[in-house]
């Protein structure tokens, strides 16, 4: 079960790279790998490792000394559209990351990021541009993620408002998922089952 998501405050890692799809964030033959934590060195892994296994020159921009823990990432548009896999935010939540700002998500992606305890944030393409500016300007530029509120808190005080679906937002809030949603509903489904006796008889024939 994952954890609640809480306010958090962060640096922020700048991919200015559009139309980034799965294959890109976790190449396919990582797919058999159970373990999500061991999906870290995964991440973007044909991107940051040559053929030796060695970090490519010049650095990926997560590999860089500066980006070590922070949680936000900003990317460019159409971001993990390809083919559906958990793993692609599974290996981005084993790095750290917590949220995603881009102009836009694919659908898959956005699901499957919802349902894995990370949060993509859709801006509109002119505030998209400035955060991609104000980063350039000030790189350790701190934002403040609250999910609760629904903003994105930038420097100067300015608010950046988002919409995200109300059920995927209680559930990461909660840090639960589908399936303990349900769970949690079991004492409510025995006391109506309890207080409305079937009308039919389901064992006649049974024995």
């Amino acid at each position: 079960m994952a954890e609640p998501f809480r306010t958090f405050t962060s640096a922020v890692i700048p991919l200015q790279a559009e139309n980034v799809d799965t294959d890109q964030i976790v190449p396919a033959r990582y797919l058999k790998v159970t373990d999500k934590n061991g999906l870290r060195d995964a991440l973007f892994r044909d991107w940051r490792y040559d053929e030796d296994g060695g970090l490519k020159e010049p650095l990926f921009v997560m590999d860089r000394v500066a980006m070590v823990d922070r949680k936000i990432l900003l990317v460019g548009d159409n971001f993990g559209t390809g083919s559906s896999r958990e793993h692609a935010p599974w290996a981005l939540t084993a790095w750290g990351i917590r949220a995603i700002l881009s102009t836009s998500f694919a659908d898959i992606f956005r699901n499957n990021a919802l349902k894995n305890g990370l949060l993509p944030i859709v801006v509109e393409a002119e505030k998209h541009r400035q955060l991609f500016e104000l980063v350039a300007t000030d790189p350790d530029a701190q934002l403040t993620v609250d999910l609760d509120a629904q903003v994105v808190h930038l420097p100067g005080d300015e608010d950046l408002p988002f919409d995200v679906d109300p059920f995927a937002r209680m559930m990461l809030l909660e840090g639960t998922d589908e399936m303990g949603y349900l769970l949690g509903k079991v004492p409510a489904i025995e006391r109506w089952e309890a207080s409305h006796p079937a009308r039919i008889d389901t064992l006649v024939g049974a024995g």
